[in-house]
């Protein structure tokens, strides 16, 4: 039986840290995901999704486990189950980060579940982040991480079966993950995970079919099919990660506006079903 107590007892500290919002890796995010858009200059804003270029965690590769993460150093402390993963995200977008601002980013661990799955015990664990600009608040984000357990050696992972999305779709995008754009998108956020460009050790250690692509990666796959298609201030998107996609076969967005403010995303694997279920709210 896990114990998260001491886990529990850790909720509410805070690390603060620094950076600022330069224009280089904006190029990158636009190479990667093939967009025909101009970088933004100095003082325009960035697109919604592009912060998670900006502060990379700079951890000593001593503090890093086998999957390639920091286990010690960050906000989350060392967890009883080995395998992490991306379950998800809310953003509330405050006001604009501008090229060329300064940042100061503070990490709260906010909160910390133990459940049982489908695929055996999980750990939930939120971090809630808030990026300031010199004008205050810009972005609140609550990022949420699943902690599971190890898989038998030869053993596949299990992934979770979901049903399909709701008919009536209006706008729509094809996807081909591929190992450079993957491996783009972990260099762009600084993300060790090797799941992500270690294909063995994906497939032999983790029971994965393929490398996995990030969460992030698809929530700004879907950020922008919603930006692309209405001309609307994005002022929350909640996204919840249903099950993981790979490289091996190509995925779709889509989505709609279900009233005057809301819309609904989609990001859905080959066999049909929902990987990535977003709301998001306009303003």
């Amino acid at each position: 039986m896990i114990d998260i107590e001491p886990i529990r007892a850790l909720l509410g500290r805070v690390v603060v840290d620094e950076d600022e919002a330069t224009a280089a890796p904006l190029r990158g995010m636009i190479v990667t995901f093939d967009r025909d858009e101009t970088p933004p200059a100095r003082g325009e804003p960035i697109a919604p999704g592009w912060h998670l270029a900006y502060f990379p965690a700079a951890s000593r590769l001593a503090t890093l486990g086998a999957d390639g993460l920091p286990v010690t150093g960050g906000i989350l402390p060392e967890m009883p189950l080995p395998r992490r993963m991306y379950a998800g995200a809310t953003l509330t977008f405050h006001a604009p980060i501008l090229v060329g601002d300064a940042l100061r980013r503070e990490t709260e661990f906010s909160d910390v579940q133990l459940r049982q799955g489908g695929t055996g015990t999980l750990i939930i664990a939120t971090q809630t982040k808030r990026i300031y600009t010199p004008r205050g608040l810009a972005l609140t984000e609550d990022q949420v991480s699943v902690f599971r357990e190890a898989v038998a050696p030869g053993t596949p992972s299990g992934i979770p079966k979901t049903e399909p999305p709701p008919e009536g779709m209006s706008w729509r995008k094809t996807w081909t993950p591929d190992p450079v754009s993957l491996f783009r998108y972990s260099a762009l956020t600084f993300n060790p995970h090797r799941i992500h460009y270690d294909r063995p050790y994906a497939t032999g250690t983790e029971g994965f079919p393929g490398l996995v692509v990030h969460g992030p990666f698809s929530q700004q796959c879907l950020l922008d099919l919603l930006r692309d298609n209405t001309n609307r201030p994005i002022v929350r998107f909640e996204m919840r990660a249903r099950s993981p996609l790979f490289d091996t076969a190509p995925f779709t967005t889509m989505g709609r506006m279900v009233g005057s403010d809301t819309a609904e995303l989609f990001a859905v694997g080959p066999s049909g079903g929902i990987a990535m279920q977003v709301k998001a709210t306009l303003g």
